[in-house]
């Protein structure tokens, strides 16, 4: 009987996993309704955002736009520019720190619910059920020899994945060319290169990674999957498989009459619908992207043979080996409290940083062509040219003073008007009497201060010209 058993469990294994496309069963449970859930936020987010208008003083524009040419990035009312690089920087740790936080606590979390090739590839499944069937209707399809039919559903699942993956490429290229001007444009053929560049590789790439590779990607292409070991230790939780209350295996449940086998019964579901084929009953594994649909197919099971939910559950490596733990272990451990300060320590500074961060932005360049001038009243002249970077979106005002010397002085008009969101060069003469202390190269500073807020004045330093001694 055992050795039946033994051969039947292989022969399923070997099953589910052969070379080739892997062809999950369907499940329904919590997780899977949060993995779809996840799935809908995500591609709500993802497919409107870039619809959404924003209205400001220069009139309507896209809400969430990362515009390169003109090396702004637009987040409704914020504007960043490449002056603002910190914190792109300090965004970009924060969700490096968020991943390793997570996956401190709950394994490849990100993987099974929020990663894009999760996302996606749950769609383009769904996409291949909803024509070919369920996962042994496609098994079926994919042995039978060609003919009309194969060539004709295979065709209808692949055109509706080419849709997909080009709508998806032009949602993605939107961000960084307003959607409502990138349409008309791709409609009429009349795109620029590097967007016909992005709009062809996205929709390759979405195409092949979430309809042909999909499984391939957890299995061997995803670095995170390696060196996830790092930020992992025996007291994170994963979905794991209890060995001391499903071993030994068998057909039948333990009863009260004497049976000696464990609560699996061997059915292979966990297997089934798994999507990357691996079986959880063999240990932790690197495929394993912890999206829970295990347990969902493992706990229909024990319900159907009325033994109790959990035989597949998210548990450490302490747990399953049946050692005692204390209350909160998994939770105040030093990498989860590092990682946990380190996240409060980065927001912190972001929003410190955003909360500092001046809207106008001086740059103060010495006219090198002429060193100095003298006039005929006995003043010494220094010309500069001055950038007002206006990062706000509406339109400002600013009045330039200089100081450090005594009598220096602007000559000519002292205010200028900046656009929203543009930058204005303008030249200025400044002199200062020549006297018998000072000679050569001295220290001066600019102060700009926006008329409507002078409490935040931008001091620039440069240099003044005196004729040597």
């Amino acid at each position: 009987m055992n050795q039946t058993v033994s051969k039947a469990r292989e022969a399923r294994l070997a099953f589910y996993r052969k070379q080739g496309t892997v062809h999950a069963k369907s499940v329904e449970g919590r997780f899977n309704t949060a993995r779809w859930a996840m799935v809908w936020l995500t591609q709500i987010v993802f497919y409107g955002a870039c619809w959404l208008p924003w209205t400001t003083e220069t009139g309507t524009r896209q809400a969430i736009l990362f515009d390169i040419a003109n090396e702004k990035l637009y987040l409704f009312d914020l504007v960043l520019w490449p002056q603002d690089a910190l914190l792109l920087a300090f965004c970009l740790i924060l969700a490096a720190t968020a991943l390793f936080f997570v996956t401190a606590l709950a394994g490849r979390l990100f993987c099974g619910f929020a990663c894009p090739q999760t996302v996606y590839t749950s769609i383009f499944v769904w996409i291949e059920r909803s024509i070919e069937g369920d996962h042994l209707a496609r098994q079926r399809l994919d042995a039978s020899p060609a003919s009309i039919h194969k060539l004709s559903v295979k065709a209808a699942k692949h055109s509706i994945w080419v849709l997909v993956a080009i709508w998806t490429a032009i949602t993605f290229v939107g961000y960084f060319t307003p959607i409502h001007d990138l349409l008309p444009a791709v409609a009429n053929l009349q795109t620029g290169p590097w967007e016909a560049f992005w709009l062809i590789l996205y929709a390759t790439f979405t195409y092949v990674q979430a309809g042909l590779a999909r499984e391939a990607v957890c299995q061997h292409m995803c670095p995170y999957s390696r060196f996830q070991g790092v930020m992992i230790d025996a007291d994170t939780t994963s979905v794991s498989y209890d060995p001391l209350r499903g071993e030994p295996r068998g057909t039948l449940r333990r009863s009260g009459k004497g049976g000696t086998s464990g609560d699996c019964i061997d059915c292979g579901v966990c297997v089934q619908v798994c999507p990357t084929g691996i079986d959880i009953r063999d240990g932790l594994q690197y495929q394993c992207i912890n999206c829970g649909l295990c347990i969902d197919g493992c706990n229909q099971v024990m319900d159907k043979i009325d033994a109790p939910r959990g035989l597949i559950r998210f548990m450490s490596e302490n747990d399953v080996a049946g050692k005692p733990t204390t209350p909160g272990r998994h939770l105040l451990r030093p990498r989860v409290l590092i990682y946990a300060g380190l996240l409060l320590l980065f927001c912190a500074l972001t929003g410190w940083t955003l909360s500092e961060r001046v809207l106008l932005r001086v740059d103060v360049l010495r006219d090198r062509g002429s060193l100095l001038r003298e006039t005929a009243e006995g003043l010494i002249e220094n010309t500069y040219t001055l950038k007002l970077i206006n990062m706000e979106e509406t339109q400002r005002s600013f009045r330039i003073g200089v100081s450090g010397l005594p009598g220096l002085r602007i000559d000519g008009t002292d205010t200028f008007t900046v656009e929203p969101g543009s930058l204005r060069t303008v030249s200025l003469t400044v002199s200062a009497p020549l006297t018998d202390q000072l000679a050569g190269v001295q220290a001066i500073e600019f102060t700009t201060a926006a008329l409507h807020d002078g409490s935040q004045p931008v001091r620039e330093k440069s240099t003044f010209i005196l004729p040597p001694r």
